[in-house]
């Protein structure tokens, strides 16, 4: 193979510097801009609030549906009330869809306790707890201005650490004195317990 002359290497070498000089500046330049950085970090923040839950025992079932009834007839049930909220809160009772006709609900007396034991089937083994266990002692008439929360019956105060439950015991009488005008009389009323967080 023939050897280039040196009119040719002297060529070469003058176009190869300038090119040298090219590939040396694009280093430099990338050099020019290049940084030392750090970072630091706080994990993904979340937030979820919490809960008010109420349920009972009744499978939606009346706690009472009584007929024929006469001076001095009674009879009692019980309803368990369970609290699975995670937050402290304040549960009161109340009543809701009052009716009456000939009077019979200022005859019917209600005597409502608050305790442990017992369940809707049965009241066997219900314990109205020592303080504050009557909740109210009174006509049905006037249970019915209890009529929301503000107004409401009780002072169970659920914690939110734990499920917690509450057996409520109702004692209805009708007065052995209602006078004759109440034959053929109805009284009817819903119950709510409302939970509200505090």
């Amino acid at each position: 193979m023939p050897r280039p002359s040196s009119r040719f290497a002297r060529f070469a070498t003058i176009i190869g510097i300038p090119a040298a000089l090219v590939a040396s500046g694009v280093a430099v330049g990338h050099a020019s801009y290049s940084a030392y950085s750090a970072t630091t970090n706080n994990p993904t923040s979340n937030w979820r609030s919490g809960t008010v839950n109420l349920s009972d025992d009744d499978s939606q079932t009346a706690l009472f549906s009584a007929s024929n009834l006469k001076p001095g007839s009674t009879d009692s049930h019980c309803i368990a009330v369970t609290s699975t909220g995670s937050l402290p809160s304040a549960v009161k009772l109340y009543g809701t869809n009052y009716s009456t006709t000939n009077n019979l609900a200022s005859s019917i007396n209600v005597k409502i306790e608050e305790g442990t034991g017992g369940t809707f089937a049965s009241c066997t083994g219900f314990v109205a707890q020592t303080t504050g266990g009557t909740l109210f002692n009174d006509t049905l008439a006037n249970f019915s201005a209890k009529t929301n929360f503000a107004n409401g019956l009780g002072d169970w105060a659920p914690t939110g650490t734990a499920s917690e439950t509450k057996v409520f015991k109702f004692t209805y009488t009708v007065d052995p004195a209602a006078p004759n005008t109440t034959q053929d009389g109805t009284a009817a009323i819903g119950l709510t317990w409302e939970d509200q967080n505090s």
